[in-house]
């Protein structure tokens, strides 16, 4: 006989959390947000500015699925709830396997969404910005710089983000030296934010001809794009900037021009650099967007640093420390150290499978 005791109670917990996610992010408040929008998107003086059109349609969009989200999360689980009565009724094991499946389906999408609810920082919602640095260690740390930009590549396919690299150095015999690159999607800065600080990679190197095993370590910095330029004032005698020619062994890395753009922002030392835009005007606006993407992120430190002398508990993850290590021999593991979070399936994670990780640390930074 086909008993639901255990799924139903599930189900009524998901229902509950279902309303709790929907109080969250204030549903009601959202359904008249999306109409003060499509009023401003009606009004045709809104499109004599393209930059901020394009920005009230974008924050419309992001309404309208949140909306639609939540609204489906509740339609989901009332379907699965008739379903449980009919299964019950007919008792149909092949039928019993679909609600199981549902709602193991319904309850990945309540912690997903449990997750986005806390995301309440004043970029959470706006695009990435990540470097990938090779540490000391020559080959084998730019070898590793390639393997993570290739599990972050990999991790953006998963999410539906879009992936746009913008500035790459080549290793001096394999790998990268560093790599910049732009990931725009739902969330993506809240998402990656989690993944800012030092990778450490423990393997038998196959760059060392006596097979002895080597650490290496990568840094990834990760910074939101900043959309309102008003947030971020840079004047032009607090920057210095520089043209060379695109570097890289060939292929889409290189160009025969100095249109590659340096610049330097000269009251903090920031160094931005864009090299794989077309034309030197656009590597230049897209090394601005880098600049204040830094000098926000900044921005935001100093004042987290200050709400922590409050506190008296620091939080936030500095950079140069080591966030996670990812063992392939005499075992395998990827464990986190700021959540203690393991992973044996190395090669899942290394094909971009990380969003555990940084569920579970998006989870205890909003303690």
């Amino acid at each position: 006989m086909i008993d639901f005791y255990k799924e139903k109670t599930l189900l009524t917990d998901l229902q509950a959390q279902a309303e709790v996610i929907a109080s969250a992010y204030n549903l009601e408040e959202l359904k008249k947000k999306v109409k003060v929008l499509e009023e401003r998107l009606a009004d045709t003086n809104l499109w004599q500015d393209p930059t901020s059109a394009s920005k009230v349609n974008q924050e419309l969009a992001d309404a309208v699925k949140k909306i639609s989200t939540i609204e489906g999360l509740r339609v989901h689980l009332a379907d699965i709830a008739e379903l449980i009565n009919m299964v019950e009724d007919a008792q149909d094991e092949q039928e019993a396997q679909e609600v199981r499946s549902m709602l193991a389906k319904a309850e990945k999408e309540c912690a997903m969404l449990s997750v986005e609810a806390l995301m309440r920082g004043k970029y959470d919602g706006n695009n990435a910005i990540l470097t990938l640095h090779a540490g000391a260690g020559g080959t084998e740390s730019q070898d590793w710089v390639a393997m993570l930009y290739r599990m972050y590549t990999r991790y953006a396919e998963l999410k539906g983000y879009k992936l746009e690299e913008l500035d790459y150095l080549d290793g001096d015999e394999a790998g990268i030296k560093r790599v910049t690159f732009y990931i725009s999607g739902a969330n993506a800065y809240g998402y990656l934010k989690a993944e800012k600080g030092v990778h450490r990679l423990v393997r038998i190197s196959p760059f060392d001809a006596n097979k002895r095993r080597h650490t290496s370590f990568a840094a990834l910095e990760v910074m939101p794009e900043i959309i309102d330029d008003s947030e971020i004032a840079v004047k032009p005698d607090e920057i210095r900037v520089d043209t060379f020619r695109a570097s890289g062994k060939g292929g889409q890395h290189v160009n025969k021009t100095d249109s590659a753009i340096r610049i330097t922002h000269l009251p903090t030392g920031i160094v931005v650099q864009c090299q794989n835009e077309r034309s030197q005007m656009q590597n230049k606006e897209t090394a601005m967007k880098m600049l204040k993407s830094k000098l926000a992120e900044l921005k935001e430190e100093k004042q987290l640093e200050e709400s922590n002398k409050i506190k008296g508990d620091i939080k936030k993850i500095e950079w140069g420390s080591q966030i996670r290590s990812y063992v392939f021999c005499p075992y395998t593991l990827v464990k986190d150290h700021r959540t203690n979070f393991e992973k044996t399936d190395i090669g899942a994670v290394m094909d971009g499978e990380i969003e555990e990780f940084i569920i579970e640390y998006l989870k205890r930074s909003s303690v």
